[in-house]
């Protein structure tokens, strides 16, 4: 493998112009530079990014810590955070945590050697003070961490008032809430949390003529998913409208009102949240909230790039949520 002395010799310069290049650092003529490259690209000479960084004390990389990539959300997500950190010169060291504790300690410790310049928590097993200790800028995606670590999100709260709202307007008596999440400890951090309390915020007026139940999913894989909602709105007859904490989740319960020969919207109208590109495709397509996923992902690259320069940034920022209707109301 050719190495840094290979490049000085065959561009006939010291090595420590070499590396001023490679480093763009002092004054090198266009002249000297190119006859660098030209060497570089000759015998194919590969420079140690990591080696980089470590002399620039500065390596452009974000750590991105995920619960499960393969999620339509965290995948969307992860999109998103990627394009705008490009845009930035930021490069993304995805890490999928399966809300795994070792695992999660063992992505730190890898992002430490790699010197990341900042981290993004989309999920959170270890306890707040593995990540305060490690002095770095970091901004959590939908989770509420500490007082001192900003958070990006949704306006959940509103998401539920909107989605019980709609459901009262379609006039069904006999709602459900089905929610689940990934796993994992420090579950109860969401934030998504909220959309229970503003789907019964929706309901206070008419409490009186209306019944809500509630389902904890309790299995990741989306084919018992759907077995296990169905056996509960197979023992809950009535139920007419449901809101589900995720589009995964909804998806789960068209599949189940298949399953039981339901007629989606005649016999049970379903909201989702999140809107991801799965809803639109779903049949009938899904009716949900939209949080505004795009902008959320450029404001969470703009907090830690603002922090990583050393600028004050906004602790709570919650973005508005809408509803789209489609098929399934």
């Amino acid at each position: 493998m050719p190495k840094i002395t290979d490049v000085a010799q065959k561009a006939g310069v010291s090595v420590t112009t070499v590396s001023r290049v490679l480093n763009n650092r002092g004054y090198i003529s266009d002249a000297t530079r190119d006859k660098v490259y030209k060497a570089m690209k000759e015998i194919n000479y590969q420079p140690n990014e990591l080696a980089r960084s470590l002399f620039r004390r500065k390596s452009n990389t974000i750590g991105l810590i995920v619960p499960k990539v393969a999620h339509p959300f965290f995948s969307e997500l992860t999109y998103y955070l990627e394009h705008y950190a490009y845009k930035k010169q930021y490069k993304i060291l995805l890490c999928n945590s399966n809300r795994d504790v070792s695992k999660e300690k063992e992505y730190i410790e890898l992002l430490k050697q790699n010197q990341v310049e900042g981290i993004i928590m989309c999920s959170q097993v270890l306890e707040v003070e593995n990540y305060l200790n490690l002095n770095l800028p970091i901004v959590s995606f939908d989770r509420a961490l500490s007082k001192n670590i900003p958070v990006v999100t949704s306006d959940n709260f509103l998401g539920g008032k909107l989605a019980s709202d709609l459901l009262i307007k379609k006039e069904c008596k006999n709602l459900a809430y089905i929610y689940g999440g990934i796993g994992g400890p420090h579950h109860t951090a969401l934030l998504a949390t909220d959309r229970y309390q503003g789907f019964l915020e929706g309901m206070k007026t008419r409490k009186d003529e209306l019944s809500i139940q509630t389902k904890e999913v309790n299995t990741s894989k989306i084919a018992n998913m759907a077995e296990e909602v169905a056996e509960f709105l197979e023992k809950n007859p009535t139920i007419d409208g449901v809101f589900a904490s995720s589009d995964i989740i909804a998806s789960t319960i068209i599949q189940a009102c298949h399953l039981l020969k339901k007629a989606i919207p005649n016999d049970i109208k379903i909201i989702g949240y999140d809107d991801v590109e799965l809803s639109t495709i779903l049949t009938p397509p899904l009716t949900t909230i939209n949080q505004p996923l795009e902008k959320m992902s450029e404001l969470t690259i703009e907090l830690l790039i603002r922090q990583i320069k050393g600028e004050k940034v906004s602790f709570d920022n919650s973005l508005p949520v809408s509803l789209v209707e489609r098929g399934t109301t």
